[in-house]
């Protein structure tokens, strides 16, 4: 995953300071994690439609189950004490992903979760009110 991150920041054109610091951040925050999952797509036994919009709704259904089920494996985690991290980078990486851990091609690698004894707790963060970040809609369409 290491090559192909880099590969992507050179493309970015970063410095190569800068470059490899977020390699070394990467590479120690995984390498200090007593606890990988790797969460996967697998779309062998989803439904199978002839049109592309079907398709692509199926596909955005099990991608969806994926990230439902890391939620859960965060909440879990948080319940028993530990702490959790959700990364995101094995999307920018399947190939190295498959081939490190030896899983079959039709698994897409989507998500890492590191898991282990937290070092620090955080402050919890102000939430904004919920009236700030929704809308409530009553049966006849009026906004409460």
């Amino acid at each position: 995953m290491a090559a192909e991150f880099q590969q992507a920041l050179k493309q970015d054109h970063l410095p190569p300071e800068e470059i490899q610091k977020r390699l070394l951040r990467s590479q120690e925050r995984i390498g200090s994690a007593p606890v990988i999952i790797v969460a996967c797509v697998d779309m062998t036994e989803m439904e199978t439609y002839p049109d592309k919009r079907r398709r692509k709704a199926e596909y955005l259904i099990a991608t969806q189950s994926v990230a439902n089920a890391g939620l859960h494996i965060l909440l879990a985690a948080h319940a028993e004490g530990l702490g959790g991290v959700w990364l995101c980078s094995p999307l920018f990486a399947q190939t190295a992903v498959r081939n490190a851990l030896n899983i079959q091609a039709t698994w897409e690698p989507h998500a890492m979760f590191l898991l282990g004894k937290p070092a620090e707790t955080p402050a919890i963060r102000e939430r904004k009110p919920l009236e700030k970040i929704s809308i409530f809609i009553d049966r006849k369409g009026s906004r409460n």
